[in-house]
């Protein structure tokens, strides 16, 4: 989405560690002066700026979230608000996620080690319709990544409540701490599940649990710190 002529740009910024938030935020506002930045620190908390603010120009998300299951707010925004381009900005070094975020429709991948001016070209470069990965990524997807694609796009299926539902459930609350979580009835949240269910081709909750859970990521050969991370983000460091 490129900002509209004569109004500043709105970015959402996601992440959980107040310090990279501070960081990113600082970052986008020395690339976009004037810019209007909403910043997120949890899965719910990005659902919150998006519909709070559904005309954001781009939003930077983080993989590791709570509330969030790697690529499932990914799957969501993608699912819900189309026309948001999503550029991830995280520690996490692996080629094989900076492909799979590229075929579930990221429109750029940058690692939080990276300089703060490529930082700063990739938000330029995104809000003005182009994409931003590395070239070791650019290859046709993997039959799992197809396979991952597919259930992402079930994901993206649900509405907003049946996705707040869904994360909830994959962290273990109950039917009724759900509806007590969304002032809902247990009723209601039982017609989400069962929803929930169909739209995701599964029979049961844990089902439900483990399908989300597939679109988590891990980086076992990353030893990449958050703070070292915020260091690099940082300007002056």
């Amino acid at each position: 989405m490129t900002p509209t002529a004569g109004q500043p740009p709105s970015v959402i910024v996601a992440d959980d560690h107040p310090l990279l938030r501070s960081a990113l935020c600082g970052a986008v506002e020395q690339v976009l002066p004037g810019a209007r930045v909403i910043e997120a620190g949890t899965a719910g908390a990005v659902q919150q700026a998006v519909t709070d603010h559904p005309d954001a120009d781009l939003c930077t998300l983080d993989l590791r979230m709570p509330g969030a299951y790697g690529f499932s707010t990914l799957a969501f925004l993608r699912g819900s608000y189309p026309s948001l381009p999503v550029l991830i900005i995280s520690a996490i070094s692996d080629p094989l996620v900076m492909q799979q975020a590229m075929t579930l429709g990221a429109v750029g991948y940058v690692q939080k080690s990276s300089p703060p001016q490529t930082i700063a070209t990739a938000i330029q470069q995104v809000l003005s319709g182009e994409t931003w990965f590395p070239e070791s990524v650019n290859r046709p997807a993997s039959p799992a990544q197809t396979a991952l694609r597919e259930l992402a796009d079930r994901v993206a299926s649900l509405t907003p409540q049946q996705f707040r539902v869904l994360t909830m459930l994959a962290d273990g609350l109950l039917n009724k701490q759900i509806a007590y979580e969304m002032n809902v009835t247990e009723a209601t949240i039982k017609a989400h599940v069962t929803a929930i269910l169909r739209k995701l081709k599964v029979s049961n909750r844990t089902a439900a649990v483990i399908a989300v859970r597939q679109l988590d990521v891990s980086d076992p050969e990353s030893q990449l710190s958050e703070s070292a991370a915020y260091g690099a983000i940082t300007p002056d460091a």
